[in-house]
């Protein structure tokens, strides 16, 4: 063990353990936290491992007889080669709402960045086969909700899935793609030049080894990561059957809000957004019914009755400008644009930040004015 121990940095060590096929995220974690951490389960015996509860004994010898450092090295030189990034769940960098979903994945494969911002994500699902109308009402609400600063969380899949992505990235907005193959495979193959884009304009992300082929069994795994990344879910045009009310489901489980946007009354390719309806989710008609949600979540919590003397959060120049130029009174978001001479998508991120930094607020009518008392942090 002192051998494995001394070679492996603890990342490494993750991996390694990943790479394993019988040992999915929640076996994963029921063994680390069993013998304490990766390494030891990667040097355990299999009749030390048969004792952990929930491991059988096929899994035991499964592990133990896994060629763990030739595929860890292969996976290693890969990730090297394609300049892929690693996350590891503890890390500082890995999600926090994710963080705290059932067997979080104890590594994701990361293909772009993950930044603090986020943390303000919504999803949007739907079907493969969407119809115009469904494409449409995705892009155009996954674009207005980018334009704010939410980042647009999907699966990259055909129909609205790439319509999402899509509408958040010609907003200049952040977006997530997840997906049910490992990051070394392009599925489906013709969204290779959106997967580029989204790459440079947010992150792909895998809990799956870089080369791992899509099968029926990876999709319902990926979209608990959808769900677990985001606030809150929208499905646009879903079946009876459809993958993305799992994605609702596992929604529901981990406490994230539910909305659904409406079809025809006769669509079959919207009845499973109409059950949601019936069943509470949200009936979604454009980005402020989204927003309407999720804004109390965002709001910081005063500190009522005490006396705050902690300081304010450290402002980006482009912050303190909007700051300084709200000192006259409230304005709206375009007078905004005209008196700092910012870009518009640029804005509505910056509003965002002064926002949840409790400098600013926004009132009735779409105006955000300066808060007489800025919200104080660290307490």
């Amino acid at each position: 063990m002192a051998n494995i121990e001394g070679r492996l940095q603890e990342r490494d060590a993750w991996l390694a353990l990943g790479l394993i096929p019988d040992v999915g995220a929640a076996t994963f974690h029921r063994l680390v936290q069993a013998l304490g951490s990766a390494e030891a389960v990667l040097g355990a015996k299999a009749e030390a491992l048969e004792q952990v509860p929930g491991i059988s004994q096929q899994i035991a010898r499964a592990v133990a007889r896994f060629p763990w450092r030739d595929a860890l090295d292969r996976e290693l030189r890969v990730i090297e080669t394609r300049g892929l990034g690693l996350v590891r769940f503890g890390d500082e960098r890995y999600p926090e709402l994710l963080a705290a979903i059932y067997s979080p994945p104890p590594v994701l494969y990361l293909r772009g960045t993950i930044q603090p911002k986020d943390r303000v994500a919504v999803a949007i699902v739907g079907s493969r086969k969407a119809t115009p109308y469904g494409s449409a009402m995705a892009e155009q609400i996954s674009g207005e909700l980018a334009e704010r600063g939410v980042t647009i969380v999907s699966g990259m899949a055909r129909g609205i899935d790439a319509a999402a992505h899509r509408g958040a990235l010609d907003a200049a907005g952040r977006t997530i793609a997840v997906l049910g193959c490992g990051l070394g495979v392009t599925y489906p193959p013709e969204h290779a030049e959106l997967a580029d884009r989204i790459a440079a304009q947010g992150a792909l992300i895998s809990e799956f080894p870089i080369f791992t082929p899509p099968k029926p069994g990876h999709f319902p795994r990926r979209n608990r990561i959808i769900s677990g990344l985001a606030r809150g879910v929208v499905v646009i045009e879903a079946g009876l059957e459809s993958g993305a009310l799992i994605t609702a489901n596992y929604a529901l489980e981990q406490g994230r809000e539910v909305f659904a946007v409406p079809g025809q009354a006769t669509s079959r390719s919207s009845s499973g957004c109409h059950q949601l309806i019936k069943a509470g989710a949200k009936l979604t008609e454009g980005w402020e019914d989204i927003w309407e949600e999720l804004e109390p979540q965002l709001t910081l919590p005063t500190q009522a009755g005490r006396d705050v003397t902690c300081a304010s959060p450290p402002l980006e120049q482009d912050e303190i400008l909007i700051v300084d130029t709200l000192e006259a009174g409230p304005l709206q978001i375009d007078d905004l644009i005209d008196r700092t001479q910012l870009p518009a998508g640029k804005m509505a991120s910056l509003l965002l930040s002064l926002m949840l930094k409790g400098m600013i607020e926004e009132l009735p009518g779409k105006s955000f004015a300066k808060r007489l008392r800025p919200i104080k942090h660290g307490v």
